[in-house]
């Protein structure tokens, strides 16, 4: 082959194979391009499954979390419904009206075994009255009762932007026989302002040392009134109270003494530390028998110190002049004679101290005296002087035990004596027949159970 027909064969062959090679590219390339993009149609396929699965597992745990929440709430509002009805049980009772109410009270039982003294029928104080030595005497005598029973309801109903409180309470301690029921709390109290009634601004019971007598000794007084009552308060350790009162006393024939005005009182409270608490208190008002009239008036003090924890004194004092309705056990504050009024007077004391021990066990020594003014004119002016007093005096010691909180019981020793102006006197003769004094000697006991 020469060279020209080579060249030619070449040029031959170099046409044939370039297009051939050039779509065997193509044809390349093309499936090279289609499988690209199926391998990433089946990535983007892939991708958005996992991305609608993971849209479903978070609505999953949103619903979750929603569910979590609903419960949580409930639970929630379930514990606060216990603790309201744990703390406040009484803000679940209500009357009609839509004012909240507590019920409380006690079951008492008082015994009291009468060594001597002790006129009445009854297992409660009577020093001011009990016989002469060599006269009517009694003895060994066992009384009980449970007219102390008590039952009361708090109360309060939102008015305005504050709330009227109020209170009713009753026992059996009314009438001669202690089986009556008897008022012995019964107010409303609107901000500073209290109406109804409730225990003297005067003669207030909490300075005097514990006694499980209902009735108190010597030297204090658990006298209620009906008043109109108003609180200035200076600071919060110094309050004023100032009140008007219906007294209610009575002369030695029990008939009621006039009244035009009611008894005027004041009583300022001051505490000095968190141990010491004070309370300075004024009355007066007129005693008004016929077209008589006389001014009475009175003054007392009381202090309460808590030495250390678990030991405390408290002491009370007054001095009044021509009434006996706010104190206890006194003569009486007026008598009449020629158509005039005669005054008693008198000075009175009550001192104690109380010790804790423990939780379960406290107990009390006290002592109380009182002592009436020896003025002639008021002696001369009483028929019988054996129902008139020289002097009081009464000493008391008691322990209380609590071994669950619903029940106390307690034990309590007291000795006294009274001694009168004038013994008892034979009817025909006119002779004594007694001496002046009189002892009341006794041991109380208690039980009660509170609710």
């Amino acid at each position: 082959m020469n060279a020209k027909t080579l060249t030619q064969s070449l040029n031959f062959q170099s046409t044939t194979v370039r297009p051939t090679m050039q779509r065997t590219l193509m044809m390349s390339m093309i499936a090279l391009s289609m499988g690209g993009m199926s391998v990433a149609a089946q990535a983007q396929t892939q991708q958005q499954t996992e991305i609608e699965q993971l849209r479903q597992e978070v609505q999953a745990l949103r619903g979750l979390i929603e569910q979590q929440k609903v419960q949580n709430t409930q639970t929630a509002n379930a514990i606060a419904n216990v603790q309201r009805s744990s703390a406040s049980p009484s803000s679940i009772l209500k009357t009609a009206k839509g004012a909240e109410f507590n019920l409380y009270g006690n079951v008492r039982l008082d015994a009291s075994y009468q060594v001597e003294g002790g006129a009445v029928d009854m297992p409660y104080n009577q020093i001011h009255g009990v016989p002469l030595e060599g006269n009517k005497e009694q003895s060994d005598r066992l009384r009980s009762t449970l007219s102390a029973t008590r039952l009361g309801l708090d109360f309060k109903s939102p008015v305005g932007d504050q709330d009227l409180k109020g209170k009713i309470e009753v026992d059996f301690l009314g009438g001669s026989k202690l089986d009556n029921l008897r008022i012995r709390h019964a107010y409303l109290n609107y901000g500073n302002w209290l109406i109804g009634q409730t225990w003297s601004n005067f003669a207030i019971p909490d300075y005097m040392p514990e006694t499980i007598d209902a009735l108190a000794f010597v030297g204090g007084s658990v006298k209620r009134t009906p008043q109109v009552r108003h609180t200035t308060k200076f600071s919060p350790q110094t309050n004023l109270v100032v009140a008007v009162e219906d007294p209610k006393d009575k002369l030695v024939t029990d008939k009621v003494i006039d009244q035009r005005l009611p008894a005027l009182t004041a009583r300022l409270n001051h505490q000095f530390a968190d141990n010491l608490n004070v309370s300075v208190r004024a009355m007066g008002h007129e005693k008004r028998v016929n077209s008589e009239e006389e001014m009475a008036w009175g003054v007392g003090v009381g202090a309460k110190y808590e030495v250390v924890p678990g030991t405390t004194l408290k002491a009370d004092y007054y001095h009044v002049k021509g009434d006996s309705s706010f104190v206890t056990f006194t003569n009486p504050g007026v008598l009449v004679k020629d158509g005039s009024l005669i005054q008693s007077e008198f000075d009175s004391i009550m001192v104690g101290i109380t010790q804790k021990f423990g939780d379960k066990v406290h107990g009390t020594l006290g002592y109380g005296y009182m002592s009436f003014d020896k003025d002639p004119n008021y002696i001369a002016a009483t028929k019988d002087t054996t129902t008139i007093n020289k002097d009081l005096w009464q000493a008391w010691a008691n322990v209380f035990y609590s071994p669950r909180k619903p029940l106390s019981f307690g034990l309590e020793y007291v000795y006294g004596e009274r001694e009168a102006f004038g013994p008892a006197l034979d009817k025909d003769t006119k002779q004594p027949i007694s001496g002046r004094t009189g002892e009341d000697n006794r041991i109380n006991a208690v039980a009660i159970y509170n609710f």
